[in-house]
């Protein structure tokens, strides 16, 4: 079993841990380490077993929070996951029907007859200006 030394607080710690989680104990020995940093520096020296147990303190009470708000999402994505069901099982939305206004060809077609009209009345306005000039 291997043995790795942890700092927290400023003081020195042997510790046993199972093969492969020497990473996870240190870790953890650093959020334990930074809760008891911030104790001792607060505070000044205090014993041994008080930083641990303070720092643990606090450490745990972050910790409680943390799953304080896992929960809260966890209810959240769970109630988005049913809506999400809901609307995959939902039939499809009714088609709707858009009328999109046509004008009918014969329209068209007379306006395009006085379009015709008006530029041959335009021609002969300015043909007959032009005699009257010349």
């Amino acid at each position: 079993m291997p043995e790795v030394e942890i700092s927290i607080g400023g003081r020195r710690f042997d510790v046993a841990c199972q093969e492969g989680e020497e990473h996870f104990l240190e870790t953890a020995a650093g959020l334990l380490d930074r809760e008891a940093v911030t104790l001792v520096q607060q505070t000044g020296r205090i014993p041994e077993s008080r930083m641990l147990l303070m720092a643990g303190l606090m450490l745990a009470d972050r910790t409680a929070g943390m799953e304080d708000k896992v929960q809260v999402l966890q209810e959240q994505l769970a109630q988005m996951q049913q809506e999400l069901e809901a609307l995959r099982t939902a039939p499809p939305p009714e088609p709707r029907v858009i009328e999109v206004p046509v004008v009918p060809d014969a329209v068209t077609d007379t306006l395009a007859e006085l379009a015709a009209r008006a530029e041959a009345l335009a021609d002969r306005v300015e043909e007959k200006a032009a005699e009257a000039e010349g």
